[in-house]
């Protein structure tokens, strides 16, 4: 991602500004969110070592992020593209996650399941890149970027998997090829979000999510997250809102800079979504981002504020 200053801009009527319509605080699959979990996919990322677009490495993650979805009761399609990058033309492979659960098993038979699963509408996206940038100077392990969040999302697919309601109104996006290979510009980087945004535009509208929700950076020990300025407003007020009701408030802010990231190509396909995402963080694209410089109570209070908004403040009461 790449940091650029802004002002700031206001969204509210992208998204409703107002609150959860049902919310059952008894059933919220938020408190099962366990930051110690998310670290250990964090720790067994680590053991591929660099993950760069088009490596072997990232191919082993892929089955390794298939295996664990799977078993949770997730289906995931693999998008495969390729794309003229700086370093010539790479493969690249988006995992798109959606929920099935016991239904593998309905009568009717794999193709209604099929069917069902990805023919059905989402309420929103949560997303996040899964593979490393490649530096040739030094070995790159990116523990925090990218592997905080996709620890995050993989816990966040386990506790949703508890209450399948929830689980079948969202996509979850393991977007590959976000680093620029150079540097970013409209034809190198966020390769992945960008082929995932013009694949949007073509689904019928009726099928398209409302928003979504990125996130990137987000198990720095001294965790400070700043919404980068081009998040829809109301989306940035339901992250604080939830963010409030837990009394974390204090980790949450707006940022004083644009961003590109994965959200990007996103909000300009229409699908309102926020960048969850700590940029405050001294390792970043170094040796050092490495497992021993984040917290599992970074990543408990990112994935648990993320759920309570998606849970409360995005979801309508249908089908909750």
């Amino acid at each position: 991602m790449l940091a650029t200053a802004l002002l700031g801009f206001g969204l509210c009527g992208m998204v409703a500004c107002d609150g959860g319509l049902a919310f059952d605080l008894e059933r919220a699959v938020h408190q099962s969110f366990s930051g110690e979990r998310a670290l250990l996919h964090v720790e067994r990322q680590m053991k591929f070592g660099p993950r760069v677009a088009g490596s072997a490495n990232l191919e082993r993650t892929r089955q390794y992020l298939e295996q664990v979805l799977e078993e949770l009761g997730w289906q995931v399609k693999r998008q495969v593209f390729k794309q003229k990058t700086p370093s010539g033309e790479v493969e690249f492979v988006n995992l798109r996650v959606r929920f099935v659960g016991e239904s593998v098993g309905d009568q009717g038979g794999e193709k209604k399941v099929e069917a069902r699963v990805w023919q059905n509408p989402v309420s929103g996206l949560v997303v996040s890149h899964y593979e490393t940038k490649n530096f040739e100077a030094f070995e790159f392990l990116g523990a925090n970027d990218p592997g905080s969040s996709v620890g995050v999302l993989l816990e966040m697919a386990r506790v949703l998997s508890e209450r399948p309601a929830v689980a079948e109104k969202l996509e979850l996006v393991f977007f590959d090829g976000e680093e620029a290979f150079v540097d970013y510009t409209e034809t190198d980087g966020l390769y992945g979000s960008r082929y995932y945004a013009d694949s949007l535009k073509k689904w019928p509208e009726k099928l398209r999510p409302q928003w979504g929700v990125l996130l990137d950076m987000v198990g720095d020990g001294d965790l400070a997250i700043r919404v980068p300025v081009d998040s829809p407003d109301p989306l940035v007020g339901k992250l604080f809102a939830a963010a409030e009701d837990m009394n974390l408030r204090k980790y949450f802010g707006l940022g004083s800079q644009m961003i590109t990231d994965d959200h990007k190509p996103l909000n300009e396909a229409g699908v309102p979504t926020i960048d969850i995402i700590d940029m405050e963080y001294d390792y970043w694209h170094t040796p050092g981002d490495t497992v021993d410089k984040l917290s599992a109570d970074s990543l408990k209070i990112v994935g648990q504020v993320a759920l309570l908004m998606i849970e409360k403040y995005l979801l309508d009461k249908d089908g909750l």
